[in-house]
């Protein structure tokens, strides 16, 4: 491995994933401004019961906390999504490039694919982790007078006095988000790679001209593939990072989470709110890789 990694630092590599970094943060932009109103629903419908469906949860949304309550807690994801999306296409490029050399420069199998994503996301969780902490914290909290958190940074304050610190509050859930981020990465990149390289092969041309509108597709579609592969660990996570801290904890570990959800709720608790995922992964996931691939293109 140490000689592969050598071997990508003197071709350009440094050059090659400061433009993969610039191009995700773009997409990351896009996947904010796209998906944080289905986001919420998401959220609420995870972690409450007051909701009988998707419908109902953005209709009593709308009705009692207005229409900017679709955009609580999007000033910590625009700054960290941002950031996030730019280390998994950061980190996914490096990946590629690294098989690509180890390969001789051949074309990655899928398996390296999957391997090349999956290490991408496992690097993003160092950051999405506590982001996400943060975003859910703010998306549950009651509304009004209820309040329990007057912004991100004092919901970090909090978490981490709350939590017995930075790792045990603010960091609560990371090894599910890990399994998670793995998951999920390994599988988008998988497949909008597999969409891509079929299209370029089918139609005999190259990968940078597949149109937009197919770009935007296979995207969508790969975003599809990203929450059916990782749904179950996602609803564990937004469980862990809602439950209280101290004696009031409901679940001590992930595995706990787990056993709990399934003796509670069965198979089906962990496919709680993957209608509205799913509604909502399309267009963002497609807004996501149209953004960075146009961007990629732009500056290339």
């Amino acid at each position: 491995m140490g000689d592969a990694a050598q071997d990508l630092d003197t071709k350009g590599g440094a050059l090659d994933t400061a433009k993969d970094l610039f191009a995700g943060a773009a997409g990351g932009i896009a996947q904010v401004l796209i998906g944080q109103p289905f986001d919420i629903v998401k959220v609420r419908l995870q972690t409450s019961t007051a909701y009988s469906s998707a419908l109902d949860a953005a209709t009593s949304i709308y009705a009692k906390e207005g229409p900017l309550a679709f955009y609580k807690g999007t000033l910590t994801p625009l700054l960290g999504i941002g950031a996030c999306v730019s280390i998994q296409f950061g980190a996914f490029g490096y990946a590629r490039r690294y098989f690509e050399t180890a390969n001789g420069s051949k074309d990655l199998s899928y398996g390296q694919y999957y391997a090349a994503g999956a290490f991408a996301g496992v690097a993003n969780s160092v950051i999405s982790g506590p982001i996400e902490h943060v975003r859910i914290r703010l998306q549950a909290q009651p509304h009004g007078a209820g309040r329990l958190y007057s912004g991100p940074l004092d919901c970090v304050r909090q978490l981490s006095a709350r939590g017995g610190g930075v790792l045990r509050g603010l960091y609560r859930g990371e090894a599910v988000t890990i399994y998670r981020e793995a998951a999920a990465y390994g599988m988008w990149f998988l497949t909008f790679e597999y969409l891509m390289n079929a299209d370029a092969a089918r139609n005999r041309v190259r990968r940078a001209d597949v149109p937009a509108y197919k770009v935007a597709l296979y995207g969508g579609l790969a975003g599809e593939a990203l929450w059916l592969a990782s749904y179950p660990f996602d609803v564990v996570k937004s469980k862990m990072q809602t439950d209280s801290f101290g004696p009031d904890m409901k679940y001590k570990t992930m595995r706990d989470c787990f056993a709990q959800t399934w003796r509670a709720e069965g198979a089906r608790g962990f496919w709680k709110g993957i209608g509205p995922t799913l509604l909502r992964a399309m267009p963002v996931s497609a807004g996501t890789f149209a953004v960075v691939e146009a961007t990629m293109r732009a500056i290339s």
